[in-house]
């Protein structure tokens, strides 16, 4: 007589499954990947395997329950270690497939072979019609080779009416590279079942009710690599201390000290051998690691073997193959957070000596930021002083600034102050990332025990003439780079293109333009010689601001474009800012907005300090005012203020506030800070370059503003004729442009239309919109009668076009105001003229109104509203005759007094 085994009823599930079950699957809906199983119907096996946590059975609970609201029959059950029994395996198998089939299966009895068995329930299964699922969880715990073997016959007569499922934690020995080329298989791995950083965002949501910024969602998410387990254990810790939602680092460090661990010991290390955990404890203090890198730490000499073992055991390591065919590891972050940590308190005898062999086998590779990293955590000092001293220039220049100033800071002082070379390494470090005050204070505190040699009397005069033209000195600036350039001997390259470097910059400053950009094109091919990557950045940056000036904008563009795709191979650094806003700036003149906010928000985003944004903020506050978005102007320009309160800002960052500020002041006809802006306002002594240039045009537009038009035509006028000694074409127009407002106040309108016509004319080198756009109605009007004289030739005329309409386009908040909702509301408001209310607009005799409103002629009228001249003059002459006006200037009059009494 057979003994049937009982089964437990809840490692079962089916289509029969009471409905508590059906709707238990709570959390993100994992939407891309659900759609992905959707086409699992096609394919005889899928396979999802993923380290523990990762949230496969989730995934599978949430396509089950979309399965069984569709009435698609299914089974599922989940193994654990007793299994591996064949003959148990084979009951809840074929449990299983009665099930999701309804067929009975009782009839059927297992004799000793697994295949056997499988090959009767195969037989039954032909009379099944209706397609199938059988879902098998933690497939990982089976290791019996019997239930292998029987699976893999199984899938090869698989009937066509069913589709297998398997969850693991690695890959099982079931044939996979064979279904794999015969597309027999449908796979998703640890990387397709990470959560993206929208579904991070969702999930937080729905755990705490609180949404995220993307800054935070993203530095979670790349910590943990998407691991849901940390995520959720994240939602424990936050329960505990609801701040913790905010400090990121503070979040995981608190993670990894609370829940990590257990969750970890219950469900990973619970089944590995004491030898197998030591072993991985000695790799985890390794950030990545190849071959020579294991056997150099574990002295084992299959350690690669191991590693590899442990990949397909699931023990979140990832095998990272390089173009050369090179085989690098790494462990999941958390995994090796917690194996580093357990490390030093399970083998703490090891732990320093570990560090020591790390740093010099990485040394040895030529990983000097690696072996830097390993130096940190030994107690003496002495390997990392000889680190830095071999490797820390070379690390500099490939833009390990983050690391460099923790190794200094982690150096004990007598080891830094009594080295002139790491001296300097950390003032170039401060100088780097524009921290000059900081740069000043080294070069202070630092007192040599002896003299300085002629050459390190040059390094340092290099880096003095750098501080020097950090604070506009160029004349200061220029004899100490001469100097420098003068003692230097040929060996010491890097101070040399400093030196070089601070006299093209100068050169630029003193509004040498040309001999200024021939220097940094020698400073480019210097750096580039050298791997002096820094300052071949920064050569490239300063020959795109001198072309800018020129007025060879799409050079200038070119140039940083081919910059840019050139910088993707190196590590970012703060000066990467300054390549963004350029292009942005450049984009900003093309009237390329959007592009124009892009490249500013790239910007802040790789800038640590927030104090450092202000520049990509004004420039983002100075696409608003483009826009006509006046209240997103001005709270950017209150966050630029708050910023520069809490900082020692450069000259040239406040200009750059200040040219948005004045502007933003102009729109909006508010006078009431001009006279305390300019009692503050910084003077420049002279004018031979873009920076004091711009200042100088925002004293004269300060002028301007309080209608002291002598004065700013005063500057106006010596601003142009330096520019015409300098070759500052773009300043040119900038300060034509501004100039032309000011006749056109003045009443003079032969001398705006000549400033107006030269500046358009300039537009055909320099592609210049912005500059003209933000100026507003007064330019719209004036071109609008240029075009109607017809006195531009036809590229200015293009450009003159292509200005109107975009000025056209960012003022549409004057007509827009004419629509029902706010025609009804004016006509209810008690001050409203009683002539309106007794002889009302029409729709479109309000629409044209608000054209007029805007300047448009009457021909631009018909082109906008689609209608023949005649009807349009028809309806002027209506709604002229209904308001009271007789003539455009009055209708004009008459509409600004209408939307200043609704309040605008």
């Amino acid at each position: 007589m057979q003994i049937v085994t009982k089964l437990i009823p809840t490692k079962l599930i089916s289509s029969q499954s009471p409905p508590i079950l059906q709707s238990q699957s709570q959390g993100v809906e994992r939407v891309a990947l659900l759609r992905l199983l959707d086409q699992a119907k096609s394919y005889p096996l899928t396979l999802i395997t993923a380290p523990a946590g990762y949230g496969k059975t989730t995934l599978l609970s949430q396509w089950k329950n979309r399965l069984l609201a569709k009435n698609i029959p299914l089974a599922w059950f989940t193994l654990d270690e007793s299994d591996n029994k064949a003959e148990q395996f084979s009951h809840y198998f074929a449990s299983a497939l009665a099930k999701a089939t309804g067929i009975s299966l009782q009839d059927i009895g297992y004799q000793n072979s697994l295949i056997d068995y499988f090959g009767q329930l195969l037989a039954q299964l032909d009379q099944v019609q209706s397609h199938f699922y059988l879902i098998i969880d933690d497939y990982h715990l089976i290791e019996n080779s019997e239930i292998h073997d029987a699976l893999r016959f199984w899938l090869k007569h698989q009937p066509n009416t069913m589709s297998l499922i398997l969850l693991s934690r690695l890959t099982p020995p079931l044939s996979i590279t064979n279904l794999r080329i015969h597309d027999k298989l449908l796979e998703i791995d640890v990387h397709q079942l990470a959560f993206t950083p929208n579904e991070t965002r969702q999930f937080f949501k729905q755990k705490l009710n609180e949404t995220l910024s993307d800054e935070i969602v993203f530095s979670l998410c790349e910590r943990v690599e998407g691991w849901a387990t940390a995520l959720q254990l994240m939602i424990l810790a936050i329960k505990q201390n609801s701040e913790l939602i905010h400090f990121p680092e503070k979040l995981l460090s608190k993670l990894n000290q609370l829940h990590i661990a257990d969750y970890l010991n219950e469900e990973v290390f619970h089944y590995v051998e004491p030898e197998v955990k030591q072993f991985m404890q000695r790799c985890a203090i390794l950030r990545s690691m190849n071959e020579k890198l294991v056997l150099a730490l574990t002295e084992d000499e299959n350690g690669v073997k191991k590693l590899d073992d442990l990949e397909k055991q699931g023990l979140f390591i990832q095998r990272l193959i390089q173009d050369d065919g090179e085989i690098w590891w790494k462990f999941h972050p958390i995994l090796a957070t917690y194996l580093a940590q357990s490390c030093r308190l399970e083998l703490p005898n090891e732990w320093q000596q570990l560090h020591q062999t790390a740093s010099m086998v990485w040394l040895k590779l030529g990983y000097g930021s690696e072996a830097l990293y390993h130096a940190q955590m030994l107690d003496n000092p002495e390997t990392l002083y000889r680190i830095l001293q071999e490797n820390g220039w070379s690390l500099f220049h490939q833009g390990q600034l983050k690391l460099l100033e923790d190794c200094l800071t982690h150096l004990p002082s007598e080891f830094l102050w009594r080295d002139e070379n790491l001296v300097l390494l950390k003032a170039w470090l401060a100088q780097s990332q524009h921290r000059y005050q900081d740069v000043l204070g080294i070069l202070q505190k630092f007192q040599p025990k002896a003299p300085l040699t002629e050459s390190f009397q040059g390094r340092f005069d290099a880096l003095r003439a750098q501080v020097a033209i950090n604070n506009g000195d160029e004349e200061q600036a220029y004899l100490l780079a001469t100097q420098a350039l003068n003692n230097l001997p040929s060996e010491f390259n890097y101070a040399q293109i400093v030196a070089k470097s601070v006299i093209g910059e100068a050169q630029h400053c003193r509004g040498y333009l040309k001999d200024g950009l021939q220097i940094m094109q020698q400073v480019e091919k210097l750096a580039t010689q050298q791997r002096a990557y820094h300052h071949w950045l920064w050569s490239r940056l300063q020959q795109s601001e001198i072309l800018s000036a020129q007025g060879f904008w799409q050079s200038a563009y070119d140039l940083l474009k081919e910059t840019t795709q050139q910088t993707n191979d190196f590590h970012q650094i703060p000066m990467n800012e300054f390549l963004l806003r350029l292009k942005g700036q450049i984009l900003w003149e093309w009237h390329h907005l959007d592009q124009t906010e892009a490249m500013a928000n790239a910007g802040i985003e790789l800038l640590e300090k927030e104090e450092e944004q202000v520049q990509c903020l004004a420039l983002l506050a100075k696409s608003s005012l483009t826009k006509g978005d006046l209240n997103n102007a001005e709270r950017l320009i209150e966050r630029c203020r708050s910023l520069l309160a809490r900082s020692s800002p450069h000259k040239d960052w406040v200009t750059a506030i200040d040219e948005v500020q004045l502007i933003y002041w102009q729109m909006k006809g508010d006078n009431q800070y001009l006279e305390s802006w300019l009692a503050q306002a910084h003077f420049p002594a002279q004018e031979h370059n873009h920076f004091t240039q711009r200042q100088w045009r925002n004293i004269a537009r300060c002028y301007l503003l309080r209608e002291d038009y002598e004065q700013a035509l005063k500057i106006l006028n010596s601003l142009l004729k330096t520019t015409a000694i300098f070759n500052l074409v773009s300043d040119r127009q900038r300060a034509l442009i501004l100039r032309n407002r000011l006749y056109y106040l003045q009443g003079k309108p032969d001398l705006a239309q000549r400033d107006l016509i030269q500046a358009l004319n300039l537009s055909q080198q320099t592609n210049f919109i912005s500059a003209f756009v933000i100026e507003g109605d007064l330019v719209a009007q004036q071109i609008r009668q240029l075009l109607q004289l017809n006195v531009l030739d036809e590229l200015s005329t293009h450009k003159a076009q292509f200005i109107l309409r975009s000025i056209n386009q960012h003022n549409r908040h004057k007509t827009a105001h004419f629509d029902e909702a706010f025609v009804k509301s004016l006509l209810e408001n008690p001050q409203v003229p009683e002539l309106l209310k007794i002889s009302p607009l029409t729709q479109r005799e309000w629409q044209v109104l608000g054209l007029i409103y805007s300047g448009y002629s009457n021909e631009q009228i018909c082109q906008e509203l689609v209608v023949a001249i005649t009807t349009i003059k028809t309806h002027i002459r209506n709604l002229y005759q209904k308001i009271g006006v007789s003539n455009r200037s009055e209708a004009i009059e008459y509409t600004r007094s209408l939307l200043r009494m609704m309040g605008y």
